[in-house]
């Protein structure tokens, strides 16, 4: 179906934004649960490996994440022109792009992960499951990718209610298998630490099924059928979607290395504050879900209307992309930074935590309402095929801004400066992406990337 660009905006935002924020909310839940079964049914030591390989997985969904957003661009904006064609075209080499990369993961991974488990200090009573445990998710690449592309694919279609149908099979398989191997449930073998990468790799290649299933009895645009004559490795167009998709991953890299950063310093601090800093990120996940789907929101609109060859659409995706994030994202800030006792409890029964916890919360809760309002304008700026320089700004952010200032911030404040740092430096480039953004961006000619 073409975009129904008869209904309002923001009706739109918001049908496209439910079934994103509960995709998003389904996959942190799943790692939850996933993580308390591993830790309560296998011990802190299966914990401890699966913990072991989780930054070398992250760097591998971080990329694919990029190449994701990337493609719905693209999608988006074919989409938005009504060109079928280039639509498929676009997914058939995405898609194979993805499956070959992953491949490429897969098997090279699985052949350098002890090494480089090692090379992380991995501890060796722990080395052994951590190195089974990662060689099945490097065996489950190939599938996962496809199905986050696939994923990405709809949404540049405007579709987020099927992405969410497929993850709702995958992690409900995910989640339902992991305990099933571990305690041998229904004559299952007992697969230890491993047993959440296999219930992983299976839950996706059965997602990945059911929605080649799906898409071929709805006669979709994509699917196989239709896709089949135009599933080539495509070295220009692929090269779009790397040039629109790698400064995304880097951003997630960068972000999750300056994280390690400050960890070093609130770990001088105590385990308490380690506690604390550990319940505070648990809970600014979820505050973060929606400043992420409305950015991915904006993305999608804004490719669509440049697509569409309709300049007025773009500038009122940025405005209501802005308001919500206004009125969703503040409005759960607002929330959490009142209830903030209530929300560290449901991580630790510790006083001395949850009081630390409670206290850093309110601080740094905020900072999710900056980073949302800049997110949209590297949105909007990346459906046109923009960015270099809003990459720059925000990793610049994250590498000269954020660990100085909370260098600077911890002598006078000490912990609570740590935390201030976050929301000072989202603030920072706020300022600084809402200023290209009107200063440089806005007065550039626009045009279509596929």
């Amino acid at each position: 179906m073409p975009p129904d660009n008869n209904a309002p905006l923001p009706r739109r935002f918001l049908r496209f934004l439910g079934p994103l924020v509960a995709t998003n909310l389904l996959q942190a839940l799943g790692g939850t649960v996933v993580t308390i079964c591993l830790g309560q049914l296998l011990g802190a030591r299966a914990l401890a490996a699966a913990v072991s390989f989780f930054p070398l997985f992250m760097c591998c969904i971080a990329f694919v994440i990029g190449l994701g957003a990337g493609s719905s661009v693209l999608v988006g904006q074919a989409w938005g022109a009504r060109d079928p064609d280039k639509v498929r075209r676009v997914a058939g080499a995405v898609l194979v792009g993805g499956l070959v990369l992953g491949c490429a993961v897969a098997v090279l991974g699985a052949a350098v992960i002890g090494e480089l488990l090692r090379v992380l200090g991995t501890a060796e009573d722990v080395l052994p499951d951590a190195i089974a445990y990662a060689r099945v998710l490097f065996v489950a690449m190939p599938l996962l990718f496809a199905h986050q592309l696939a994923a990405a694919l709809l949404r540049g279609l405007g579709d987020t209610a099927t992405p969410l149908r497929v993850l709702v099979l995958a992690s409900g398989l995910w989640m339902l298998l992991t305990p099933a191997f571990i305690l041998g449930w229904l004559g299952l073998p007992r697969l230890g630490t491993a047993s959440a990468g296999w219930a992983s790799l299976i839950g996706n290649a059965v997602a990945v099924a059911w929605l080649a299933w799906h898409l071929h009895r709805k006669d979709h645009l994509l699917a196989f059928r239709h896709l089949r004559p135009h599933l080539r490795w495509d070295v220009p167009l692929l090269g779009t979607v790397v040039r629109l998709g790698v400064p995304t991953g880097l951003f997630f890299i960068t972000s999750s290395l300056a994280d390690v950063m400050l960890l070093r310093l609130v770990n001088g601090y105590g385990w308490q504050a380690t506690a604390a800093w550990g319940t505070v990120n648990q809970v600014m996940a979820y505050v973060q879900l929606p400043a992420m789907s409305i950015a991915i929101a904006a993305s999608v609109f804004a490719a669509q209307a440049i697509g569409a060859g309709n300049p007025e659409e773009l500038r009122r995706v940025t405005r209501v992309g802005l308001w919500m994030n206004l009125a969703l994202t503040g409005g759960l800030a607002l929330i959490v930074a009142i209830a903030s006792p209530l929300a560290t409890r449901l991580f630790t029964s510790d006083p001395a935590v949850v009081g630390l916890a409670a206290t850093v919360l309110r601080i740094t809760v905020w900072g999710s309402l900056a980073f949302g309002l800049a997110s949209v304008f590297t949105g909007v700026m990346r459906s046109a095929g923009t960015v270099r320089v809003p990459t720059t700004i925000s990793l610049s952010c994250l590498a000269f801004v954020l660990v100085p200032l909370a260098y600077a911030l911890q002598h006078p404040l000490g912990l609570q400066g740590l935390w201030a740092s976050y929301p000072l430096t989202y603030l920072c480039a706020l300022a600084l992406q809402a200023t290209y953004f009107h200063a440089v961006w806005r007065k550039r000619p626009i045009t279509r990337l596929v």
